[in-house]
Order: C-alpha cells, then sequence, then structure tokens
C-alpha cells in the first residue's frame, strides 16, 4: 500500500463531522468537520467542551516521541511502538515521523486499521492461526511487495494451521515468522523450552509458506520480575538466536529479527541486545515499547526504566482527565461525572491532581481529594478538611495505564498548556 494512501486516509479523518460519537466535544460543535473545530483553536476550559473530557497534552506528547527516538538511536535500537496502546492512527505516523521502523499490533483488525492507514511494517506480537486472517495478509503482500509483516509462531499445531491456510489462499509470499520464547514456566504464550523451539523451528522449514526470520519474546511476563530475573531471560533470548543462526536457520534472510521490550523493562532489553555477538547476518534489535506514547500517572510512572536510568532522560504523563463535581453530599465526600466509562481503572484509580473553581479563579492543587472508587459515570472522592470543593468545579485527574485510557475516547483534545485545543486523535478500538 503507498504512502499516499496513508496521507489520504489521514485527510479524511479530519473531514469527519463531529457529531454523538464523540464525547465530551462542545455541543454547538456539531456538523463541523474536526478540520474545522480544530481551527478554530478552542480553549479546552472557555470552549464549550463538556465533561467529562479526556485530553493528551500537546507539548507533553511532543517530549515523549523525541525523547523514545533518542533512546533507540542511541542504543542502536529499531522501534516498532506497540500501537494496541492507542489504535490511534495518527499518533501511529507520528511516531513513524520520530524514527520508528514500523508499529507492532496484537490482533487481526488492529493489523486492517494500520494498513487502512498506510502503514507498510507491521509486528503482529501474537501467533495467528486465524484462516481468514492469514488470507487477508496473504492477499496484502501479494499485493504490495513493499509491505513487511512478521507475527510469532510458538507451536508446531500453529505452524501447521498458518500453512494449510496460506496454501489454501495461494499465498505468493511468504509470511515472515518469529520463534516466541514465554517468559518463564506459568507465563503467557510462547515456547518453554529451547528444544520445542527448534521444533518449532524445523516446523517453519518445512512450511514453504512460512519463513523463519528470528526470535522474540515479552520480557514483561517474567515471574516475579526484578533486573536479575529480566536480563537473564533475555540472555535465553539471544542465546536462542545465536543457537538457530548456528544450525543455519536464517539462510536466505536480510537480517535477523531479534524483538523484545515493554514499557517497563527496555532498559534492560537495551542492555543485553547490545551484547548480542556478531552472527552470519544483521541483526534488527527491535523493541517494541508503546506506552510511552502518552506515559501515565500511575503503572509505568513508577516502572519506567528513565527512573532507574535518570541520565536517559524522564517521560512525561500526557493524558489529564477533566470531569466535575456535581455532588457534594457531606463533609468529606464528592462526586464528579467521570467513571468506569471514562478513566482507566484496572491497575490504578485516577488520581485527583489540580482543581479548576467554578468561580473562575486560578487552578490549584487538588490538596486533600482523592478518588476512592468508580461507579459506571462517578468518581467517589474523598476530601480532607483543607479541601476546597464545591459543586462545578472542575477536576482534573491523572490515569493509570495508558493501555486502557485511549480505548474508551474515540475522538481525543490535544491541547496546549494555555488549554488551547490545536489537534483531535481519533482511535479505533
Amino acid at each position: 500500500m503507498a504512502l499516499d494512501t496513508g496521507t489520504e486516509a489521514l485527510a479524511r479523518l479530519a473531514e469527519e463531522h463531529v457529531d454523538h460519537r464523540f464525547k465530551g466535544l462542545p455541543p454547538d460543535a456539531a456538523g463541523l468537520t474536526v478540520a474545522e473545530l480544530a481551527a478554530q483553536r478552542r480553549n479546552l476550559f472557555t470552549g464549550g467542551f463538556t465533561t467529562p473530557v479526556l485530553a493528551l497534552s500537546a507539548e507533553r506528547l511532543e517530549h515523549n516521541l523525541e525523547l523514545m527516538e533518542a533512546y533507540a538511536a542511541r542504543h542502536g535500537l529499531a522501534f516498532a511502538p506497540h500501537g494496541k496502546t492507542s489504535m490511534a492512527p495518527q499518533l501511529f505516523h507520528r511516531q513513524i515521523e520520530h524514527g520508528a521502523w514500523g508499529i507492532t499490533l496484537a490482533v487481526p483488525h488492529q493489523v486492517w486499521v494500520a494498513r487502512a492507514f498506510g502503514i507498510g511494517r507491521i509486528f503482529l506480537a501474537n501467533e495467528l492461526v486465524d484462516a481468514a486472517a492469514l488470507r487477508r495478509i496473504a492477499a496484502e503482500l501479494d499485493a504490495d511487495p513493499d509491505f513487511r509483516f512478521v507475527c510469532y509462531v510458538d507451536s508446531v499445531r500453529g505452524v501447521e494451521l498458518m500453512d494449510a491456510a496460506l496454501t489454501g489462499a495461494g499465498a505468493s509470499r511468504p509470511v515472515d515468522v518469529v520463534v516466541e520464547l514465554a517468559a518463564g514456566e506459568g507465563a503467557r504464550t510462547g515456547v518453554r523450552t529451547e528444544a520445542e523451539c527448534a521444533a518449532v523451528a524445523d516446523a517453519v522449514a518445512a512450511a514453504p509458506t512460512l519463513r523463519l526470520a528470528g526470535v522474540a519474546g515479552y520480557e514483561g511476563e517474567v515471574p516475579d520480575a526484578d533486573p536479575e530475573r529480566v536480563r537473564a531471560w533475555l540472555r535465553r533470548l539471544v542465546a536462542l538466536a545465536v543457537d538457530l543462526d548456528k544450525a543455519g536457520r536464517f539462510t536466505g534472510l536480510e537480517e535477523i529479527v531479534l524483538s523484545a521490550g515493554g514499557s517497563a523493562w527496555f532498559d534492560a532489553v537495551a542492555d543485553v541486545f547490545a551484547e548480542v555477538p556478531d552472527l552470519s547476518l544483521p541483526v534488527l534489535r527491535l523493541l517494541r515499547s508503546g506506552a510511552y506514547v502518552s506515559h501515565d500517572d500511575g503503572h509505568y510512572r513508577e516502572l519506567t526504566p528513565f527512573n532507574r536510568v535518570p541520565a536517559e532522560g524522564a517521560l512525561e504523563p500526557a493524558f489529564r482527565l477533566w470531569s466535575q463535581v456535581v455532588s457534594r453530599p457531606a463533609p468529606g465526600q464528592a462526586f464528579t461525572n467521570a467513571g468506569k466509562r471514562d478513566a482507566a481503572y484496572d491497575l490504578h484509580l485516577p488520581f485527583a491532581q489540580v482543581v479548576r473553581p467554578a468561580s473562575g479563579g486560578p487552578e490549584r492543587p487538588a490538596d486533600g481529594v482523592t478518588v476512592t472508587g468508580l461507579s459506571d459515570q462517578h468518581a467517589w472522592l474523598a476530601t480532607a478538611p483543607e479541601a476546597e470543593l464545591e459543586v462545578g468545579d472542575w477536576v482534573g485527574m491523572g490515569l493509570s495505564h495508558p493501555c486502557t485510557s485511549f480505548d474508551k475516547w474515540q475522538l481525543i483534545p490535544v491541547a496546549q498548556a494555555d488549554g488551547t485545543v490545536v489537534d483531535y486523535v481519533r482511535t479505533f478500538f
């Protein structure tokens, strides 16, 4: 698929009309195109936006993109950020503009979205055994000689199913696959032992519709993960690549794919991948961390590798969820109008950060305000005696776990520090 197809698809997003599908947008914007609304540069707080409304910081988003681009370049890593975090084609393209090799995805629907927006390199971090999806992949590969697609294999049975489906589809280009090494006993997917990896590699070699391109895995699934255990598993992954190379498994390739990297341990990935010995071919050291693009105020803020290596820089949380106090039934209690339909809550509750008074006074820290629970459409707040909070006030909340933040919002305003909304990010979940 040609690159200009992606550009044209992005342009069509800007021509979508604002309507009932999109939460939080100004009611008087209905009927405008997204481009027309963006051109008005409305203010998030005074421009008619309704609560709850999720916003991305324009400055922090750009900072995070630049930081990870520099990090990957500094450590000699290719970068295919996990797109399932945002499922936002505009962000996919911004990541590629900032040096990404391609985009990582997890299921076929996500691949179709990426292809519809002209993404030319896709790493599917999953074994793909769905015959209908494999027929579509075969058609995409046959139609576009520049399309690069790589996916996991983790079983002989999976290889057999893939080969049967691709053979039935009359595929003319083999699908590149990487053997997924499990992160340990009791971990998620992946081959448990090196002997089983060799058996899967044998099965791939016997399947004319597949080509073994390398090895991969996800260190975030290492049981009881700590720096030592994660690095030990990563060295197993590197050793597997070395052994398969010695056995001649990668003959005929231009490069060997070696891939890992969630958002919690990419410093360990960088360290261990720097130790890879010379192999028979160049090695594509492919990092897949995706949560960096928005970062967060909880899970990844606590676990980010930049906390362990401060000299590398620091990611900045780019999300803020604004909701409005709709009830103050008791001195120690308040409720806002954002709940489970609006905020990530699978790992941590939102964090009350700032208050914008309904009276129009200056924004202030949300001292003494704590989110204690979420109902479907309400946040439960506990308020200490020093908390100044009234019905009508806006409460700005930080969120944890971006992977379950983007999926609740189809069109997200991108606001500058002064509240000026300069863009809108469309998501597809």
